[in-house]
């Protein structure tokens, strides 16, 4: 059974957020039963990260068609961090203890352990697997 425009979207939804957060999302449709998503991003980093993100929602993702290119001229986005100190507010911080999971630490904080992701993405310059984290990181958690 084909999955409808809505359920693509909602099933690919952090990778078209952060797609959307990190460049110029041009367009979100469906091409034959596959959803089509077309961006642009700044660097092969961001790109690399979207990838990895489709990739930790369905490895096959074969109801998928993504189209991701680079263009330096594109603003670069800021970090949490950053983002934070623009504001004047501190970024929020957690302490990974032994027994942790990113999951287990989105169930903390917001509720809900599919966040996971955020949380992933948020510290992507520590950590280069949403599996592996140690006692002792310091994690950026989004608000």
């Amino acid at each position: 059974m084909a999955q409808t425009l809505d359920q693509l979207e909602e099933k690919y939804r952090p990778a078209i957020a952060l797609a959307q957060s990190s460049g110029h999302l041009q367009n979100v449709n469906m091409e034959g039963e596959r959803l089509f998503i077309r961006a642009e991003v700044a660097t092969q980093e961001i790109k690399n990260s979207i990838w990895n993100l489709i990739k930790s929602i369905d490895p096959q993702y074969n109801d998928l068609i993504a189209d991701i290119s680079l263009n330096p001229s594109l603003p670069q986005p800021r970090s949490q961090t950053q983002a934070a100190a623009a504001s004047g507010s501190a970024p929020r911080t957690y302490t990974v203890q032994p027994g942790d999971t990113l999951s287990a630490i989105a169930q903390r904080f917001y509720g809900n352990a599919s966040n996971y992701n955020k949380i992933f993405q948020a510290n992507r310059d520590k950590l280069t697997d949403a599996d592996h984290i140690r006692p002792g990181q310091e994690l950026v958690i989004p608000s």
